[in-house]
């Protein structure tokens, strides 16, 4: 019988007060893990979490992702609060449309918004983790990508699946680099899961037009993920660092 065990273990998962980031956050801690919960504007949720888990001295730490200082803000927050960290799941991220049918100026300000959380703020804490986990000896990084890299996307969602290829890139490249001292890097790639983020794709398109493009009869939950991704936590997925994990319910098959 598979036993993870994740006591001791500190966490710093971004996103964390609502949809993946809450489900995995919950079951870290039900597993034993220190979490700092990070959030932007959730603060009832991103709290509530922790409520539930509080023997495991988890916190919430507020940022917006889209600021450079913030996200330094946040990281040294969060080490002046544990001392150490021991993995970095990057899962923030915004779905923003920007159709080609707006004007440019318009089309491209949802491109740098788009950038600047889902994947300047993502390189920045990987240079940041990478520092802090040089100096303890070890550490991890799950990054949190996207079906989008691997079959494209359609056109209003050209910044989302361009930044989610940003971060497969990089997380690849994290691993190949720095392997040899003890850092490992994996890639959770999702399809459409049923988030509050995915709640307006929904009311405009409807959830069957989801459900025909899937090889399974329902939608895939944030809770559906939690258990692949405790397992990279654990140690015991280590030698398929810089692997890419597929769960987008048989919608894209590679």
């Amino acid at each position: 019988m598979l036993d993870i065990d994740l006591n001791g273990k500190t966490v710093l998962l971004t996103g964390a007060s609502n949809g993946i980031g809450k489900a995995v956050a919950e079951f870290l801690m039900k597993m034993g893990a220190r979490v700092a919960v990070h959030y932007n504007s959730n603060k009832e949720q991103a709290a509530a979490s922790v409520a539930k888990y509080a023997e495991t001295g988890s916190q919430i730490f507020k940022a917006d992702l889209s600021s450079e200082k913030e996200v330094y803000a946040l990281f040294e927050e969060v080490l002046q609060s544990f001392d150490k960290i021991d993995l970095i799941i990057l899962n923030a991220g915004v779905f923003l449309s920007h159709t080609t049918n707006q004007n440019t100026e318009d089309w491209f300000t949802v491109w740098k918004k788009t950038m600047d959380i889902n994947l300047s703020a993502v390189g920045l804490l990987t240079k940041l983790g990478i520092d802090h986990f040089m100096s303890h000896g070890e550490g991890r990084f799950i990054y949190i990508g996207s079906r989008a890299v691997f079959r494209g996307e359609t056109e209003e969602y050209l910044a989302y699946a361009a930044s989610k290829g940003g971060i497969v890139s990089l997380a690849r490249s994290v691993a190949r680099s720095f392997g040899k001292h003890n850092i490992k890097s994996f890639i959770l790639s999702p399809g459409f899961t049923q988030t509050q983020m995915a709640e307006g794709f929904i009311k405009d398109h409807g959830e069957q037009k989801v459900l025909d493009e899937i090889a399974l009869n329902k939608l895939t939950k944030p809770e559906d993920l939690s258990p692949i991704i405790s397992l990279m936590c654990s140690g015991l997925m280590d030698h398929a660092t810089g692997a890419t994990i597929d769960m987008n319910a048989g919608s894209h098959i590679r």
